[in-house]
């Protein structure tokens, strides 16, 4: 299953990218959150194969993902390692210039095992971490 959530920034591509590229700064999108890079990428600290571990406020657990596609000014891709519900859970998010602005397509995968609530679960993710986004570059 498949989910997309899109918004239009009036922020340079370049400003988008720095805020999503950032792992350990996503801590700043949300309160009390924490993010560490605990494994560095190759090529570039954020880039593939770097794992970030994110952790919320609350007794869930630490989201552990690796990046697996890291396109400066263009795409970001990660898969969870752990930390998530879902089985084969996938994220990618896509950065096109529009504009004065800039046009953010965040996209999450997982295999289906309950169709219906999986389905609004994560197309609920999806927009959160848009939102989410799309604030920090608005400040």
């Amino acid at each position: 299953m498949r989910a997309v959530a899109t918004a239009v920034v009036p922020a340079p591509v370049d400003k988008v990218w720095a805020a999503l590229a950032d792992h350990e700064a996503m801590a700043t999108w949300g309160p009390g959150m924490s993010v560490s890079v605990t494994t560095e990428g190759s090529g570039d600290r954020n880039g593939v194969g770097a794992v970030r571990k994110i952790k919320a406020p609350g007794p869930a657990p630490a989201i552990v993902e690796e990046i697996t596609r890291f396109e400066p000014g263009r795409a970001l891709g990660y898969k969870a390692l752990g930390g998530v519900p879902f089985k084969n859970y996938r994220g990618e998010v896509s950065l096109t210039a529009e504009g004065a602005g800039t046009r953010i397509d965040w996209a999450i995968s997982a295999d289906q095992r309950l169709p219906l609530v999986e389905k609004v679960a994560i197309k609920t993710v999806a927009t959160v971490l848009l939102r989410l986004l799309v604030r920090a570059v608005s400040k």
